[in-house]
Parts: structure tokens; sequence; C-alpha cells
């Protein structure tokens, strides 16, 4: 992957979708995918964050839980945009 820090998270965004969506065509819920993605995405940010046999503090966790939660409301704020537009 390459470009600019954005292009390359646009990039990883798309490659976790298209694997949701081969789970999803494989026949597997679409909430336990979305499930196993949010495990997935727990586990590996608490690698990032306090390596393979850490664990987060609390602070850590809510600093996480937001930066979770503003992804998800940029998410709605851009799907309403785009309701809005049509």
């Amino acid at each position: 992957m390459t470009g600019t820090d954005d292009d390359i998270h646009t990039q990883c965004m798309q490659r976790f979708i298209e694997l949701a969506n081969s789970m999803k065509e494989d026949g597997i819920d679409t909430r336990l995918v979305s499930a196993g993605m949010m495990t997935a995405s727990a586990i590996y940010a608490t690698y990032v964050f306090a390596g393979n046999d850490g664990r987060l503090a609390p602070a850590g966790v809510e600093k996480l839980a937001d930066g979770y939660r503003d992804q998800l409301e940029r998410v709605q704020k851009a799907k309403e945009e785009k309701l809005a537009g049509a």
C-alpha cells in the first residue's frame, strides 16, 4: 500500500469491508461478521498500545471507545449528508 496516511487508511478499510463481504457471501450472518471484526479490532488495538502480553488501563479502554465512537459518528454524518443530497 502506498500513498498518504489517509490513502492507506482508506485502502485498509476497503480490504476489511471486502473480507467482511466475502464472509457474508459464505453464509455467515452479518451480525456475527460485525461482532468478529469488532473483537479483532479490540484485540489488535490492545496489542498496538500494550503489546502481546499487556492490557489497557481503564483510561486506555475509554480512549479507544471514544475513538470508535468518533468514527461511528463520522460515518453516520456522512450517510446523513449523502441522503440529504440525494
